[in-house]
């Protein structure tokens, strides 16, 4: 069978914008998505697309391999379709000139995408207010934290409207097949799949990590639920008493809960969990240490300091300084 094709609707035109330091990884799924569906036996050329970076110039991925590009920043056609592939350091690639362009070419009214986190960047364009979005579960915490008016899905992608947002890497396959299937119909999506030897695409709500099905807390619904009382009360920590009350234990047995299944206590458990959003907040965002000190739910800063040397070996100075983004949000 044909897949589905009407006059006018095809090649389908793409334009990826790639920022210094990109996941090479989710680039190439989803580029391959689209020069794969050209090779169907219809020969119908179903897509075209051009690489693009800020000044024109070859841009290297995180993994230090350069890509060539087409062209700088274009005067895209309105029946064109972008999207910011991103990675490491996302912020010194969203310039002031990078979020211009972005909310410029938005205004024709195309689909706008991100893969990893390129969802900072469209989120800094001022372009995913009051949308369903999600980025690489690196960023997940950082992301929340300074997009407070943006919904933040734990999802492979998602599409909201004219936006859609994926996790990066392999889960580009998968957005990128359910707008094929969305463009073309099942058969031309199931036929790429097929050429990737990817036998099963997911569903955007699968999860973003294998080891989430194996954590010790999947074995106990009481853990579970202490658990995911810590990560949503980083800032305003709640004490070992307070959680086993709100989970109708003892301080005993929720003690003998954690020993059990990973082996330390609560308390340590709950600073282990601040100190690595600390660590995401100092890499990935422009708040200062003081700011991701009181965020974290630390009283002083030295406590914080202490805490985190003897957790990471460095101050949270600097691990700061290693990690500077070139633009704030606020």
């Amino acid at each position: 069978m044909q897949p589905d094709a009407k006059p006018g609707d095809h090649p389908r035109k793409y334009a990826f914008l790639l920022l210094p330091g990109f996941s090479p990884l989710g680039f190439s799924c989803a580029i391959e998505a689209l020069s794969l569906s050209n090779h169907h036996p219809s020969r119908t050329p179903f897509y075209k697309w051009r690489l693009i970076s800020e000044t024109g110039a070859p841009v290297p991925a995180y993994n230090g391999v350069t890509f060539q590009v087409d062209c700088a920043l274009p005067d895209l056609d309105r029946h064109e379709t972008i999207v910011v592939c991103a990675g490491e350091n996302v912020g010194e690639g969203s310039t002031k000139r990078v979020l211009s362009w972005l909310r410029r070419e938005s205004r024709k009214g195309m689909d706008i995408g991100a893969l990893s986190s390129g969802t900072y960047t469209l989120a800094l364009a001022g372009l995913l207010a009051g949308k369903r979005v999600t980025t690489h579960w690196e960023y997940h915490g950082a992301l929340t934290e300074m997009l407070p008016d943006v919904v933040i899905e734990d999802s492979l992608f998602s599409i909201d409207g004219r936006i859609f947002t994926s996790a990066g890497g392999a889960a580009s396959m998968d957005m990128m097949l359910a707008r094929i299937h969305a463009d073309h119909g099942t058969d031309l999506a199931t036929w790429v799949a097929d050429q990737m030897i990817y036998t099963t695409p997911r569903q955007p709500t699968a999860a973003q990590r294998m080891s989430a099905q194996n954590r010790p807390e999947a074995r106990n619904s009481k853990l579970a639920l202490a658990i995911q009382i810590m990560e949503n009360n980083i800032e305003d920590p709640l004490s070992p008493d307070e959680i086993a009350n709100v989970i109708q234990l003892s301080t005993r047995q929720l003690e003998r809960l954690f020993a059990k299944y990973i082996n330390t206590s609560p308390k340590r458990y709950y600073l282990r969990l601040r100190l690595k959003r600390s660590r995401e907040l100092l890499r990935q965002t422009a708040m200062s240490v003081t700011d991701v000190c009181v965020t974290c739910g630390f009283q002083s800063l030295s406590h914080f300091s202490k805490s985190y040397r003897t957790a990471y070996g460095i101050s949270p100075g600097q691990e700061k300084r290693g990690h500077v983004l070139a633009w704030d949000p606020h």
